[in-house]
C-alpha cells in the first residue's frame, strides 16, 4: 500500500499533558505536509490551531478525555466550545461505568446528544476496547450504530493497551453499514497501519507513523 494512502486515513495526534504550543505546531505543520486526515490535539489548543492552519488541514479534539466519567452536560458543552472554537472533528469517550452497569441507554442518549451538538461534523466514540469484554464490545458496536454517530474508536491511548487487530475485526462485524472505524493507540509501523486499513479501519490515531516517515527521510532510506 502507498504510503499516502495511509497518512489520508491518519489523525495525527498529540494529546500529552505537557504539550507546548510549540510540539502542537509542529505536528499541525508535519499534517499539512504529509496530508494527513486531520490532526488531533487537546481543546485547549483547538482555536489557535484553527487560526494557524485555516482550510489546510481539518482539526480533531477530544471530549471527557481520557476517562469518559464526565456528565453529559460537560461533554455537550466541552463539544460545542470546541465546534464554536473551530473543531471539525470530536472524538469523545464514553462512560464506561455505564456500560459496566449495563446502562447502555444513558450511552446511547449520551452520544446521540453529542451528535445533536455536532450537527455535520464527525462524531467518533470511543469505547477503550482494552477494558471491555467480548460482549461489551459487540454491544457497542450496536450503541454507538443506533446513536448515529459517524465512527467506533477503540482506544484512547491512555489506557492499558490500545488497538489490536482483533477488535477492528470484530468492530466490522458488528457495526451498521454507516458507522466507521477508527483503530488508535499502540499504531508503531507502517506495516501495522496497512493491516488496520486491509482490516476496514477508515482512520488511525496515531503521532508515530508520520515521525517514521519523518526519520526515513532524515536518514535517507
Amino acid at each position: 500500500m502507498d504510503k499516502k494512502n495511509i497518512f489520508e486515513k491518519v489523525d495525527h495526534t498529540l494529546l500529552g499533558i505537557t504539550a507546548t504550543w510549540a510540539d502542537i505546531k509542529t505536528i499541525c505543520d508535519d499534517a499539512i505536509h504529509y496530508q494527513t486526515a486531520s490532526v488531533c490535539i487537546p481543546p485547549s489548543y483547538v482555536k489557535q490551531v484553527k487560526e494557524y492552519v485555516g482550510d489546510k488541514m481539518a482539526v480533531c479534539t477530544v471530549i471527557g478525555f481520557p476517562n469518559g466519567y464526565n456528565t453529559t452536560a460537560v461533554k455537550a458543552f466541552e463539544t460545542k466550545d470546541a465546534i464554536d472554537n473551530g473543531a471539525d472533528e470530536i472524538d469523545m469517550v464514553i462512560n464506561l461505568g455505564w456500560v459496566k452497569d449495563k446502562r447502555f441507554d444513558l450511552v446511547e442518549q449520551e452520544i446521540k446528544t453529542l451528535k445533536e451538538v455536532c450537527k455535520d461534523k464527525i462524531l467518533k466514540v470511543i469505547i477503550e476496547t482494552c477494558v471491555l469484554t467480548e460482549e461489551e464490545k459487540i454491544k457497542m458496536c450496536e450503541v454507538v450504530t443506533e446513536a448515529g454517530a459517524d465512527y467506533i474508536k477503540t482506544s484512547t491511548g491512555f489506557s492499558t493497551a490500545g488497538a489490536t487487530f482483533d477488535d477492528i475485526a470484530l468492530f466490522a462485524k458488528n457495526i451498521g453499514k454507516d458507522v466507521k472505524m477508527k483503530a488508535a493507540g499502540g499504531i508503531s509501523s507502517f506495516d501495522d497501519a496497512e493491516k488496520f486499513i486491509e482490516l476496514g479501519a477508515s482512520r488511525l490515531g496515531t503521532s508515530r507513523i508520520v515521525k517514521l516517515a519523518k526519520n526515513e527521510t532524515a536518514t535517507g532510506y
